[in-house]
């Protein structure tokens, strides 16, 4: 039977994505593992995979359509001795069925894996006609909501043997669908008894409440400026969900700004001197190398603060995973420097280095730019003295990061000098870090930058 090839979800949050390029065309026979499409998201082109052998039928979707739902149908299949005639009819609205259809034959794609994984694992058995007859005729099992619960024919085949309730079950497949791996290491469990459910929370299109929320519509823009010259320029997905997401979190996220002045004189002079140093070894830091090592160390001597919120609780983390915002052409990536606190400036510095560049060819994986509590936006660079950035969530905080230069400082001993000033902005979710927490946390950003030597302790 011709196998429906689907559009793959490439991060837990994509919901569509652009089909940028087809690497087979039409009569092509291909293998488990060869690529197939070039798949952009709105952070990354992603190469897609082959999970079944076969022959391409057609290729139901142009390359560079843009807007491509997940699970939609972008190609057709064939085994061996059949032909498109043989296709099926693809119904517009996917039925409880068809969802679990594409799950079975969802394919994955380089740099994330899990969905196809799962996928991969049910794939690795053959069905026997009897078997689908069974399936076919078999009550689809529900939990005590009445929801349908979704699980492949093998599984429910082994929780039928062990006298598994398939209720008791946590799916780790695409949309927590249950797999082999669930049910071979679960033994049968007296069934609780069935609690009330509970209403659905109302849904919203968070990308549709958000323009909403923006301001007047389109058209309404438009007439605005009638009889004046414009260009019309397309928004692309990292635009669109730049916008959405940071309406979302300025709307949501009960902001507080805490702002300091951090003098660089002793910073400038350790740098220059390791900088020589390390010359021999091609290794020249900079300034936001010590700044995401303040930071991450500052996580560690303000545990509380290292957290995120998390809806009904915040998580509290032992390592500090620092996000570091990089701008790219018509967006930006907040790369994650992952254990920050255990590596040294060399590494901090390669590392970021190698993120920074593969951020502007958009080829991070979503694990690269995913997670983290914490983040900081340097725009110093750019002669910007001081700002307030918007915290991406779930970080609870972001240090913007302004130019350092010099200003009249008062001296220890209270004479009147100048020094290299750097003012820095922590935006702070009060959900999670209130007012003196922020402020300790704050201060031991200062205190590390201040004395950059006791960094290396």
């Amino acid at each position: 039977m011709p196998t429906e090839i689907l559009m793959p979800a490439l991060s837990p949050t994509m919901e569509e994505g652009t089909l940028a390029k087809w690497l087979v065309k039409e009569g092509d026979t291909v293998a488990s593992g060869d690529l197939l499409a070039e798949i952009e998201t709105d952070k990354a082109t992603m190469e897609f995979e082959a999970v079944d052998e076969g022959v391409i039928g057609k290729l139901m979707v142009a390359e560079g359509t843009e807007g491509v739902k997940v699970n939609a149908v972008i190609a057709v299949l064939l085994e061996e001795g059949e032909s498109m005639d043989d296709a099926e009819a693809t119904p517009k609205d996917a039925t409880p069925e068809k969802a679990e259809k594409a799950d079975q034959k969802a394919a994955p794609a380089k740099g994330y894996g899990n969905d196809g994984d799962a996928a991969q694992q049910d794939k690795d058995h053959d069905f026997k006609a009897g078997d689908k007859a069974d399936q076919k005729a078999a009550k689809p099992a529900t939990n005590a909501a009445g929801d349908r619960i979704f699980a492949s024919p093998l599984a429910r085949r082994i929780a039928a043997d062990k006298g598994l309730d398939l209720a008791e079950v946590t799916g780790t497949g695409p949309r927590g669908r249950i797999v082999k791996a669930d049910v071979e290491g679960a033994s049968a469990q007296p069934k609780a008894a069935a609690q009330p459910a509970k209403a659905d929370a109302p849904k919203t299109d968070a990308p549709k409440a958000a323009a909403m929320a923006s301001g007047p519509s389109t058209d309404q823009v438009i007439k605005m400026y009638d009889g004046r010259p414009f260009e019309e320029v397309k928004l692309d997905g990292m635009r669109k969900t730049i916008a959405a997401r940071l309406t979302e979190a300025k709307q949501s996220v009960p902001h507080f700004y805490l702002r300091r002045d951090i003098l660089l004189d002793d910073l400038m002079k350790f740098r220059a001197q390791l900088n020589k140093q390390l010359e021999a070894r091609g290794v020249k830091l900079s300034v936001n190398d010590f700044i995401i090592k303040a930071c991450a160390l500052a996580l560690q001597q303000v545990p509380e603060a290292n957290a995120v919120w998390a809806g009904d609780r915040t998580l509290k983390f032992r390592k500090s995973d620092v996000a570091v915002a990089v701008a790219i052409e018509g967006g930006l990536f907040t790369p994650v420097l992952r254990d920050a606190e255990m590596k040294s400036l060399s590494a901090l510095s390669a590392e970021m280095k190698d993120l920074a560049t593969r951020a502007r060819d958009r080829k991070l994986a979503p694990a690269e730019y995913q997670g983290g509590s914490f983040a900081i936006s340097n725009l110093g660079m750019f002669g910007i003295d001081n700002f307030d950035a918007i915290i991406n969530p779930p970080h609870s905080a972001i240090l913007a990061v302004g130019a350092g230069v010099k200003k009249p400082v008062v001296g220890k001993d209270g004479e009147l000098t100048v020094g290299m000033v750097m003012s820095v902005t922590l935006s702070v979710d009060h959900r999670v870090i209130d007012g003196a927490l922020g402020a300790n946390l704050l201060q031991a950003i200062k205190e590390n930058l201040e004395s950059p030597m006791t960094m290396l302790a």
